[in-house]
């Protein structure tokens, strides 16, 4: 049986949050500490009491959803769990592939939470506010998704293209919000279930985000980096690595790329893969990766009771 973790990206987060883990793992507490103390804030206070407007701003939800990833993580450590000897890969979506990153000891936490602060902070600046937008696109094949978005871009003269491929029939759409609405609409006439404009800062994952993309290479090359010790596979390649000079490419390249959850999750099922843990919060990884591969046993690790499950099933 060979285990993956995968770890939650944006929109995951909701208040409270990893406050059961951090009430019953002193280790785990000692996690959202390092991260308070790495941003010189009491983000844990944010993240347990909200209010959940200023949890849910890029720049907080982003380290906050990691802290609670590697403070699961630390909980099955603790429990004598060894992610080198059990888990054969790990992923995560956007700003999860940096969680599965510090979980492997690609960087510390200290290091993880200021770099998706950065992150958060350089791709909400990337685009003026209003200027950009993102839409979710059900039951449309993926080529008249791309199809949708050129024909936008070319009569809009602007940015669109697919920011997410997550499966089960969603993918997700970025760019110039005029592009974006007229992609949205093409996509109905062409037969989508929904497209639905998103409640988002700014549009991820698109080439208007290259500003970001260079604040990030400058802020990677800043940090120490370690070979990981599981291999991580990239949201933009869909490969695994173990390089921390490729990995740091991936990341780079991330900010402007498309997230393939639907090929990462597939790839598991063709690489041997048969039990999937998303760590951290909430279940939208799971749900995801039910409706893509129902011969993957499903499991969420985010509360104390997860843990001694997970840790049952692992041992």
């Amino acid at each position: 049986m060979a285990v993956a973790f995968t770890f939650p990206g944006q929109g995951s987060q909701a208040v409270g949050m990893g406050k059961d883990l951090a009430d019953n793992f002193p280790e785990a507490r000692a996690i959202f500490q390092e991260v308070d103390d790495a941003l010189g804030e009491n983000l844990s206070k944010l993240i347990w009491e909200g209010p959940e407007e200023t949890l849910t701003l890029t720049a907080n939800a982003q380290p906050a959803l990691m802290a609670v990833s590697l403070a699961a993580i630390k909980a099955l450590e603790v429990g004598g769990l060894s992610l080198k000897d059990k888990v054969a890969y790990v992923a995560g979506h956007s700003l999860g592939e940096y969680s599965a990153l510090a979980a492997a000891g690609f960087v510390s936490v200290a290091d993880a939470a200021r770099l998706l602060r950065i992150r958060g902070n350089a791709m909400q600046a990337a685009v003026p506010a209003g200027e950009g937008a993102m839409a979710a696109i059900i039951g449309l094949e993926q080529a008249d998704v791309e199809a949708a978005c050129t024909e936008a871009g070319q009569g809009s003269g602007k940015i669109c293209q697919i920011a997410n491929d997550n499966g089960g029939g969603q993918l997700v759409i970025s760019g110039a919000k005029a592009a974006v609405e007229l992609a949205a609409k093409l996509c109905t006439e062409k037969g989508a279930k929904r497209a639905l404009m998103l409640q988002v800062s700014a549009p991820f994952h698109s080439a208007l985000m290259a500003p970001a993309a260079n604040v990030m290479r400058d802020a990677l090359a800043a940090v120490a980096r370690s070979a990981p010790v599981v291999p991580v596979i990239s949201n933009v390649s869909v490969t695994p690595s173990n390089d921390a000079d490729e990995i740091t490419r991936r990341l780079v390249e991330q900010v402007t790329g498309r997230v393939r959850w639907r090929e990462t999750v597939e790839w598991f099922g063709a690489n041997g893969v048969t039990a999937l843990y998303e760590v951290g919060a909430g279940k939208v990884l799971s749900g995801l990766a039910r409706r893509i591969n129902r011969d993957i046993a499903i499991s969420a690790v985010g509360t104390a009771a997860d843990v001694e499950a997970a840790l049952a099933a692992l041992s």
